[in-house]
């Protein structure tokens, strides 16, 4: 599901569902960060971080250790670039060589409304007046889980570039729908605050695409190097 949202480039590993069967051992430093953590949570924690050991072995590099740095982003090994991502029943990593792209970000949601009062908080007027008009013509889609998954990507792809915090309401998200077949489409998140110097070229958006499959939701964000 992830992979249909990236460029060849990116290497993403997904897994649907939780048999019950125990996870891969983590590392010691690993374990360390889930310690104290319940149970669910240090599942998760194994999960994602399987995933994103499968992925390393697709693009050849040995794996290791994922320890979680600030704000919770992964210490990817040098060379790599990555997202990872992980809700009830689904867990997925996305990894790409740095010289291939700047930065990504990917986010998987249940397929379901945002709990009341969460719509408010993390949006601008304008993106609900936007969903309230895609509602309208696609009213199977909760489109308020899906501008906060978008939120999410844009913020995964953000702070590995700045390494500075990002508002929900700090970017302006606009989304289409693609025509035909299963729900899809794109976004665009214009940044109101300075955006992140790639290349030597500071951006002032990001783009993306989303999927609605399987009872989930899920967006991803590309981030290229510019000339």
């Amino acid at each position: 599901m992830i992979e249909e949202l990236l460029p060849d480039e990116v290497v993403a590993v997904e897994v649907h569902g939780d048999d019950g069967s125990e996870p891969a051992p983590l590392y010691p430093e690993e374990a360390e960060v889930v310690a104290r953590a319940v149970e669910k949570r240090r599942r998760e924690f194994a999960l994602v971080r399987a995933c994103a050991r499968r992925a390393m072995e697709k693009l050849g590099v040995p794996p290791q250790p994922l320890v979680p740095g600030e704000r919770g982003a992964p210490g990817w090994p040098p060379g790599l670039v990555g997202s990872m991502t992980h809700c009830d029943g689904y867990c997925a990593a996305a990894l790409v060589r740095a010289t291939d792209l700047a930065s990504l970000g990917i986010d998987a949601e249940p397929h379901e409304p945002l709990p009341e009062g969460v719509l408010d908080a993390v949006s601008l007027p304008g993106e609900r007046a936007g969903l309230h008009r895609l509602a309208g013509r696609h009213p199977e889609i909760h489109w308020d889980r899906l501008l906060f998954s978008a939120k999410e990507s844009v913020y995964k792809a953000w702070f590995p570039l700045t390494g500075q915090w990002l508002e929900f309401t700090e970017a302006d998200i606009e989304v289409s729908v693609d025509p035909g077949g299963h729900p899809h489409g794109r976004f665009r998140a214009e940044l109101l605050v300075p955006g992140p110097l790639v290349g030597g070229r500071r951006l002032g958006h990001f783009e993306g695409r989303w999927t609605v499959q399987r009872g989930l939701v899920a967006t991803a964000i590309t981030v290229t190097h510019t000339p």
